[in-house]
């Protein structure tokens, strides 16, 4: 099992930075790639970003070179930084972990950015 807690949700004006973090705990060494999904209000849950274990990465077309994914050293936090915010990048954030088999969901943090 993984457990995940999202932080470091909040306010911010147009075109500004927000960093929002993800610790996961449990059998973390099953984990074979860590991300984030978005959900706005009345729309679906849309893909953001992806990091597997080797640090690849890969960004959704709508976030690409505003948003970075990262982990730290022991690879058990996923971040993502996102700078040049819009309006349209407010919504909840959930942070995933994939394993082998079943995917893992954290609480959400919610992302608002005002005009």
């Amino acid at each position: 099992q993984v457990q995940l807690v999202e932080s470091g949700g909040g306010g911010v004006q147009a075109g500004g930075s927000l960093r929002i973090s993800c610790a996961a705990s449990g059998t973390i060494a099953s984990i074979i790639a860590m991300g984030w999904y978005r959900q706005a209000p009345g729309k679906q849950r849309e893909w953001v970003a992806t990091i597997t274990t080797g640090g690849v990465t890969d960004y959704a077309g709508s976030v690409k070179g505003r948003f970075t994914i990262s982990t730290n050293t022991a690879r058990n936090t996923v971040y993502l930084q996102m700078n040049s915010l819009k309006s349209e990048d407010t919504a909840v954030y959930y942070c995933y972990a994939r394993t082998i088999g079943k995917n893992y969901w954290g609480q959400g943090t919610q992302v608002t950015v005002s005009s």
